[in-house]
Formats: structure tokens, C-alpha cells, sequence
């Protein structure tokens, strides 16, 4: 199974810092998973221009083709102006409509207030509907508070973040197992 946590924002440390925590957590409990952790910050990802994603270079290329390569997605997403990154967004438009048919995305948020946690019913979970996302419906939604000298300090947190990437990584096996029944019933 391949896993890409995608941290999808260029400046900040608290979604890069959920995201590590993430990341350990699944390759802990799945070590058997290909895990790749795509920091937006790290890579100069070009803006979509429409053409399709195999044609773009260097790190675009790279992103996308990781992206396109994955059995499951973690997104993890800061809020700003209550909406998602720009960067995060053209990570979307860099793909195609179906990107995500088979595969399971799961979110988790960073926030500096409670009030930005519809963010992701209003504006993620129908972007990643359309582009065909089996979705884990529960996210992670981590506020300011939760944050101290870039560590996770709300047990809370820490135990919903372990139960996204098991709902994650359960979903994903689930999803192949019934893929492959299906598959097996075409017999050529």
C-alpha cells in the first residue's frame, strides 16, 4: 500500500508538525506501507497551466505523479482566510477530475480558532468528492491551543490523529479487497 501525507501549505511549522506525527504513527503501526511524506514547502511546484500532470517538469511532475501513484492521502491543511491554500488548491487543479477514483483521502486541519472547522464540509470534502475520493468522513481538526514549542500537546489529538490513519489504512485495504472481487467477476 502507498501512503502520501501531503502537507499542503508553503509557510507555517503546525501542519508540517501534525503531519510528522501522522506519518510516524502509520509507519509504526503499517510498516509494511510505502509511506512518503510531499512538504508543499520543499518542493517548487509550478501553477496549473490545464496541461495534464505528466507533462509538467522537475517537482511538479513529481508531486503529481507520487499523488497519482497512492492507494491513500492524508491532507493535512492549515486554514487561511477560512478556506484551504492556495497551494493545496492548485495541487487539485494540477490533477485530473478522477485523480482520486480508488483512492481514500482522509484530512486533518490547523487552525487558530474553532470557529474555520466547517472549512473542510464546505470547501475540501466537496472538492475531493468531485474529484472521485473515497473520503474517511471523520478528520482531525487540531486548533492553536493544541500546539506548544512545535509539538502536539493535547493527548486528544494524538488519539484521534492514531485513529485516522487506522480508519485510513482500513478503508484503503477494504476498498482494494472489494476492487479485486470485482475485478475477478469480469474472468479474462
Amino acid at each position: 500500500m502507498k501512503i502520501v501525507g501531503l502537507s499542503g501549505s508553503r509557510v507555517g511549522s503546525k501542519t508540517r508538525t501534525a503531519m510528522n506525527y501522522t506519518l510516524k504513527s502509520a509507519s509504526e503501526k503499517y510498516p509494511e506501507a510505502e509511506i512518503t511524506l510531499i512538504d508543499l514547502a520543499e518542493f517548487d511546484v509550478q501553477f496549473s497551466d490545464g496541461r495534464n500532470y505528466w507533462e509538467y517538469e522537475g517537482d511538479t511532475k513529481y508531486v503529481a505523479e507520487k499523488i497519482m501513484e497512492a492507494d491513500a492521502i492524508i491532507i493535512g491543511t492549515p486554514v487561511f482566510q477560512a478556506s484551504i491554500p492556495a497551494t493545496l488548491k492548485n495541487i487539485f487543479d494540477l490533477l485530473p477530475v478522477n485523480a482520486f477514483r480508488d483512492k481514500v483521502v482522509s484530512m486533518l486541519v490547523t487552525a487558530g480558532t474553532p470557529k474555520h472547522y466547517l472549512m473542510v464540509e464546505q470547501q475540501l470534502k466537496p472538492i475531493l468528492a468531485y474529484m472521485k475520493a473515497q473520503i474517511v468522513q471523520t478528520y482531525v481538526f487540531i486548533e492553536e491551543k493544541d500546539f506548544q514549542r512545535k509539538e502536539i500537546v493535547n493527548d486528544d489529538v494524538l488519539f484521534r490523529i492514531d485513529r485516522l490513519v487506522e480508519d485510513t489504512v482500513l478503508l484503503t485495504e477494504t476498498y482494494t479487497r472489494i476492487r479485486e472481487a470485482k475485478e475477478a467477476e469480469y474472468d479474462f
